[in-house]
């Protein structure tokens, strides 16, 4: 069935049902008469609609539980964001309207199963039966904040999320063309073959990033696409070009805060929300004559959507002044009026016609469902194959690193530039006493350097985190998969190379200790390894780099103090002398200074003795088990750490 231009709420009901023998009768509330569509057959065979699909909400509510006061003093408090909300979303253009904190993203998160269940009551159907388990993944969902990669091109995007969405059996030709009808469709043509953008490097505009956004949900052709405030931040002309990228027969659901007269009028449906509870839910064009109808009228010229904004808010100013000075009594008082208000509004669409008509068709619905209906957010199904997945995926991140060069060559050169310095600083080292002090320094900043280098790493899952949350749980791959992608992106180019570098610079400059030299790369890039592995641990999960970064530097310095040069470990007090243990640059200290001296003057008793003499004193094993002892240990910390920061990975909480 095709779908063209403007429709209304209810002839789209009639065109998509055929039950063209319902009249159209009038309907009178208790106060007002409003004239409307008639009791409307609600059986689930009724509600199949060919080419969209007819979402239904039954008596939806939701609590969050929320914490007040300060760290000792805390209380937990529950918050009511939803009161029993009810509605059905038609294929079309459906809106959720109303001010910030109104509760419409919550209930947007909802419907489209992205929200923690935790709180959550009431049922949700598509078409009369139960919502499936896994309808995140089968459903579209675009962000407000755009979850793009930066550094591809938009066709590259396209191409990763049909790749992944869509099954195997799709064969590449077909993805490709339907790629590319999806470019021509959002009229993203001209910018196809440019880059989205980071914050280092422009790239395409507002509008065309957030079509690329709405093109990667549109690559799996769903029947209910949601979006999340679609036209925050974008010009005229591009926001009516979003709201009419609505595939014909597509259900789209829409948060929206503010819309222009000419956004509006494009509306089929209207649901408006105030404090968690709905003061209108219809046609969109029926709304002014509703609130009309309950002695609300509209100034000639204005925008409706700012007049249903205006009776909502009452005395905006008021309600934001209380939460300055809530000992005023005047404005507990003003604000209690103004919340005396949205409940009468609320009274009086529960007293109206349009309420009572859809409460009938929701209730002839649910009689036919006689299941419990309440999905189960956590399945995610997934089209293709784990290893279809780790190629696709490792492929995006290798282009990512090499089109943010940035960060890795400029590693890559301060590296360099670092090993010249120290190299000279402690260039050929001799025997003697200033010989063994400065070897032990040496030994002692290169494996603290590979310890705080390794910090970096914790960007890794940092600022990618909202893009790694929208995509699993869309089904586009397993944690697995991303996590081995980003082992492998990040420990083989930005973890080995400059250990490399760093070890074919310094080496040589140090001594003539040649035969030692693969011995300590190894250990280099195996301190390395474990720090950055440390880093991740830390850093999984988290939403700001900076907390990491505190605990990451925190952490490194209570090792550097146990490393075995600034304090002898043999002098730390038993209680605190298990600490060793845990720390990175210990082990990896331990296995340079075995080979980096054969023999050497003790610095204080001024006669010659062996290397491992010295080694001893400060309480570090020099035989060849203690040399392999301290790698084995470094490898069981670095597979401990990983272990953490997949299960960190695994467990996160990825629901808004």
């Amino acid at each position: 069935m095709k779908w063209t231009g403007r429709r209304s709420f209810w002839t789209s009901i009639i065109l998509s049902q055929s039950f063209s023998e319902s009249p159209v009768v009038p309907v009178v509330s208790n106060k007002n008469a409003v004239y409307v569509q008639s009791s409307l057959p609600g059986s689930s065979a009724d509600l199949a609609v060919k080419g969209g699909s007819i979402l239904t909400f039954h008596n939806i509510s939701y609590h969050v539980k929320m914490k007040t006061g300060f760290l000792c003093c805390q209380k937990n408090a529950d918050k009511e964001v939803l009161r029993d909300v009810n509605g059905i979303m038609r294929p079309g253009l459906n809106a959720i309207l109303g001010p910030t904190g109104s509760g419409k993203t919550s209930l947007l998160d909802i419907l489209a199963s992205r929200k923690d269940p935790q709180g959550l009551s009431g049922d949700i159907l598509i078409n009369g039966a139960p919502q499936p388990a896994n309808f995140k993944c089968t459903s579209g969902y675009v962000v407000q904040d755009d979850v793009v990669m930066g550094t591809l091109t938009v066709r590259e995007n396209l191409k990763f999320s049909a790749a992944l969405r869509l099954p195997k059996s799709v064969k590449e030709h077909e993805k490709n063309e339907r790629v590319n009808q999806i470019i021509k469709e959002l009229g993203l043509s001209k910018v196809a073959d440019l880059k989205v953008g980071t914050q280092f490097t422009r790239g395409v505009s507002g509008g065309e990033r957030k079509r690329t956004s709405i093109g990667m949900e549109l690559i799996i052709d769903p029947d209910i696409l949601f979006l999340d405030e679609p036209t925050t931040g974008l010009d005229a002309s591009t926001a009516n070009a979003v709201l009419l990228m609505a595939k014909e027969g597509k259900t789209i659901i829409f948060s929206i805060h503010q819309p222009r007269y000419s956004i509006f009028r494009l509306f089929d449906n209207l649901t408006l929300l105030a404090a968690g509870r709905v003061l209108y839910h219809g046609p969109a064009q029926h709304a002014m004559e509703y609130f009309q109808s309950i002695g609300y009228e509209c100034e000639p010229y204005n925008n409706p959507a700012d007049f249903f904004l205006d009776i909502i808010n009452g005395d905006s100013t008021a309600v934001a002044m209380s939460k300055t000075n809530e000992t005023d009594t005047g404005m507990k008082q003003r604000v209690k009026e103004y919340l005396s208000v949205l409940k009468k509004l609320a009274e009086e669409y529960f007293n109206s016609a349009y309420y009572q008509e859809t409460k009938a068709v929701l209730e002839s619905i649910s009689l036919g469902n006689k299941k419990k209906t309440k999905a189960v957010f956590q399945q995610i199904t997934y089209a293709n194959s784990f290893l279809h997945q780790l190629k696709w995926v490792s492929k995006r991140t290798f282009k990512n690193l090499v089109g943010n060069p940035q960060a890795s060559i400029a590693q890559l050169c301060v590296t360099a530039f670092l090993g010249l310095v120290i190299g000279a600083i402690f260039f050929g080292l001799k025997e003697d006493s200033t010989g063994l002090q400065n070897r032990v320094g040496a030994m002692f900043f290169l494996t603290t350097n590979q310890c705080f280098s390794s910090i970096s790493a914790i960007e890794l899952f940092v600022v990618e985190k909202k893009i790694f949350i929208h995509e699993y749980i869309s089904g586009y791959y397993r944690i697995s998969a991303y996590f081995i992608s980003k082992l492998m992106a990040d420990l083989i180019p930005m973890r080995t190379i400059p250990s490399i570098i760093f070890s074919c610079i310094i080496y040589f400059m140090l001594g003539k200790y040649i035969e030692a030299f693969f011995t300590m790369l190894f250990t280099l890039m195996m301190v390395s390894y474990t720090a950055t592995s440390m880093a991740l641990a830390i850093a999984a999960g988290e939403s700001v780099d900076a907390v990491a970064n505190l605990l990451m530097t925190i952490t490194f310095v209570f090792m550097t103090i146990f490393s075995g040069l600034l304090v002898n470990l043999r002098s730390i007090l038993s209680w605190l002398s298990w600490l060793k243990y845990f720390s990175i640059p210990r082990y990896g200290m331990t296995v340079s200074a075995v080979f980096s001296w054969l023999t050497n003057v003790c610095a204080f008793t001024h006669r010659w003795c062996f290397g491992e003499e010295y080694l001893k004193n400060q309480g570090i094993d020099a035989s060849s088990w203690g040399l392999w002892q301290n790698h084995l240990a470094l490898a069981c910390m670095t597979m401990i750490f990983l272990t953490i920061a997949y299960l960190k990975l695994h467990f996160m909480k990825k629901f808004s």
